[in-house]
C-alpha cells in the first residue's frame, strides 16, 4: 500500500471544558485531494491548525512520510513542506506580487557593500510562478499592491507562494468562498494542476459542488469526531449532508 504523506492518528484537543477534537484520525495520500467537510463547529479549523503547527494536540500523533512529526510552530510545518492557505489568504495588501511570495523570506544581494533585498529576483520569481500556474496578471500590475487584483488572482498568488516554497501538502481553507463563478472554476483548475504535479491537497469546504468536482475522498467531521469517510465516486451529496448533521437531517421528498 502507498504510505500516506500525512497521517493523523487519534488526535484530541480540549479548550477548557470543551473537547474540540476527539480521537480524530485521517490519512492523506501522495497526489490526492482529500476534502474535509463538516458544519460550523465540527472541528475542521482546529484540526488544520494542529496540522499546520498553530496548536499542539493533547493526545494523538501526526506522521509525515510514515515518520513521527513534531511541530513547534507554523515555521516547522512550512519547513517540512506543509503550507496552509487560510480564507483571508494572509497576503500583505500593500505589497506587490513578488514581495508576497517571499513574505518574511526575502532574498538578499550585495550592493555597494551592503545587503539589500533582491527585488529584481523577486519580480522574476513572481513571473515564473504565475506562468507555471497558467495565471495571467498584466506586467503593469505585478509591481503594484495586490489589493488591486481580483479575488481569483489573489488566491493564485497565495497558491503560487506555497508552490514556490516546495509545498508537498497544501491545506486550503474555503478557497472559493469569496469568488465569482469564473474565478471558482480557475481555482478548481489550479487544484487539478497541483494534483498532477504530485502535491497533496487537504481541502476544507462547505461547497459540496466543489468537493464532488475535485476531491478523491471525503472525511466528514461532526462535533469534533470523524462521522464518516467516503470515496467521492461511491457517495452523493445527500449522504454527506446526513453525515455532517446526523439524525437532524431530513432527506428531501
Amino acid at each position: 500500500m502507498t504510505t500516506p504523506i500525512l497521517e493523523v492518528r487519534d488526535v484530541s484537543i480540549r479548550f477548557g471544558g470543551v473537547e474540540a477534537l476527539k480521537q480524530v484520525s485521517l490519512q492523506l495520500l501522495p497526489g490526492e485531494v482529500l476534502a474535509l467537510a463538516g458544519d460550523n463547529g465540527a472541528g475542521k479549523s482546529t484540526l488544520i491548525k494542529i496540522i499546520s503547527g498553530v496548536y499542539r494536540a493533547d493526545q494523538g500523533e501526526l506522521l509525515f512520510d510514515g515518520a513521527p512529526l513534531q511541530l513547534r510552530d507554523p515555521q516547522d510545518a512550512r519547513a517540512r513542506g506543509i503550507e496552509t492557505i487560510y480564507q483571508d489568504l494572509a497576503l500583505a495588501d500593500n505589497l506587490d506580487v513578488g514581495s508576497n511570495i517571499f513574505l518574511g523570506r526575502e532574498p538578499l544581494r550585495r550592493q555597494l557593500g551592503f545587503q539589500v533585498i533582491d527585488r529584481p529576483r523577486m519580480a522574476q520569481v513572481a513571473r515564473d510562478v504565475l506562468k507555471r500556474l497558467d495565471i495571467v496578471i498584466p506586467e503593469r500590475k505585478l509591481g503594484g499592491p495586490v489589493k488591486m487584483l481580483s479575488g481569483g488572482q489573489r488566491q493564485a498568488i497565495a497558491i503560487g507562494r506555497a508552490i514556490y516554497w516546495n509545498a508537498r501538502v497544501l491545506i486550503m481553507d474555503e478557497p472559493t468562498a469569496a469568488l465569482g463563478v469564473p474565478e471558482q472554476r480557475k481555482v478548481m483548475e489550479l487544484i487539478t494542476a497541483l494534483k498532477a504535479q504530485g502535491v497533496s491537497v487537504l481541502l476544507i469546504s462547505h461547497n459540496l459542488h466543489d468537493i464532488f468536482a475535485i476531491a478523491d475522498r471525503i472525511v466528514v467531521l461532526r462535533r469534533g469526531e470523524v462521522a464518516g469517510e467516503r470515496q467521492v465516486q461511491q457517495t452523493n451529496g445527500d449522504e454527506i449532508v446526513h453525515l455532517m448533521v446526523g439524525d437532524t437531517y431530513v432527506s428531501p421528498g
